[in-house]
């Protein structure tokens, strides 16, 4: 027999997560429910919840406010779906997850929720947390100061954490001159790479270039996430421009020229900074 039914609470709009959770049982009830989302598992819902998070970070990137509370809505449900799937396997429940969560965010704010004093500065209470955690680790066994950095997070991001959690053991440079150097220093070996050496060889130099550049970012404290994003952001809307412009000459970008659509991108770049000023 499936799961007992309250179709009540499954239209009662003011009855909060417990509808929601009510809406999930339903769905993945074996005999009643929907069959595509019976047969999810944590593997397969898992690519969603990470493009349901990096489509809140639009929403907030481009201020839509509205489609930022549908997007909540979408990343919330994420989180019903996994607990739910994790109940059924006896792993935990939505209850324990809400209660682990809690009990962390009270442990990591002792000088919000303990006896410690509240008179700190926003950098030193980041200290203050980013040492709880590691203590949190130290109780969980972990070994090495690498361990724990989710393998599938981006990879702009995982360097950037790699990097910050050797840093905290003193494995770091000592200012951005000496980071620049080894920019140069990679930059130089991708050129080698690429004039002497097979392509496997280039993707290692890359990746290289590419791990030093976060970590310029990091010595910086710029996300090269949020930078990359942004700057994807402007080649969009730069080129966007530029194909407006040709259109407006009756034109395609695979009918004219580089040089053509240079100036063009050079006008769109100069129309930019006038608007700014």
């Amino acid at each position: 027999m499936g799961a007992p039914q309250n179709h009540d609470l499954i239209h009662d709009q003011n009855a909060g997560i417990e509808r929601l959770l009510e809406i999930m049982r339903r769905l993945r009830d074996p005999e009643t429910g929907c069959p595509w989302d019976i047969e999810q598992t944590f593997e397969t819902i898992a690519p969603y919840t990470i493009e349901e998070a990096y489509e809140v970070a639009d929403a907030i990137e481009r201020q839509d406010w509205p489609e930022l509370e549908g997007e909540l809505g979408d990343l919330l449900l994420q989180s019903v779906y996994h607990t739910a799937i994790g109940e059924e396997a006896g792993h935990f429940t939505f209850q324990s997850v809400l209660t682990a969560i809690s009990d962390k965010m009270v442990a990591r704010h002792p000088h919000v929720f303990g006896k410690e004093s509240r008179n700190k500065s926003a950098e030193q209470q980041t200290q203050d947390w980013e040492a709880i955690k590691a203590s949190e680790r130290a109780n969980k066994a972990q070994g090495g100061a690498l361990e724990g950095v989710a393998m599938n997070l981006p990879a702009l991001v995982r360097a950037l954490k790699l990097q910050k959690r050797a840093a905290r053991v003193g494995f770091d440079w000592p200012d951005t001159s000496h980071v620049i150097d080894k920019i140069k220093e990679e930059a130089a070996e991708l050129v080698e790479a690429r004039d002497t050496m097979d392509h496997e060889d280039m993707i290692d130099e890359m990746g290289d270039l590419l791990f030093v550049m976060a970590n310029l970012a990091r010595h910086l404290d710029i996300d090269p996430e949020e930078a990359l994003r942004r700057t994807n952001a402007k080649f969009t809307r730069r080129f966007t421009a530029v194909e407006s412009a040709l259109a407006a000459r009756g034109k395609h970008p695979e009918t004219s020229t580089l040089e053509e659509m240079d100036t063009l991108w050079d006008d769109v770049k100069t129309a930019e900074k006038a608007s700014r000023s």
